[in-house]
């Protein structure tokens, strides 16, 4: 039998329980849904399900990549060209 995730319990998927989650636990649930897509034995409507739930699942990383390489473009540099410490993603001190 296929294994399924807690998403397909028949509740509706919230944007609330992804928020939740760790960068690794989206990446692994994405991850599963994908598998599940591409097994191809999943029902039509369960497909779309899985689908859409995989969408919010990637975004959910997508911006949370587009954090981590924002902190990254923020550390400053010395005159030397090595890293001296960081500066706030707003600007401020």
């Amino acid at each position: 039998m296929l294994q399924r995730m807690d998403e397909g319990n028949g509740s509706a998927p919230s944007a609330d329980d992804i928020a939740k989650m760790s960068f690794e636990q989206a990446l692994g649930a994405l991850e599963s849904i994908v598998q599940q897509l591409e097994r191809g034995d999943v029902p039509l409507d369960e497909s779309i399900t899985l689908y859409e739930r995989g969408e919010q699942l990637r975004a959910a990383c997508q911006k949370r990549l587009d954090t981590a390489q924002a902190r990254i473009e923020k550390i400053v540099t010395s005159a030397d060209g090595k890293p001296s410490g960081t500066a706030p993603l707003d600007g401020s001190n």
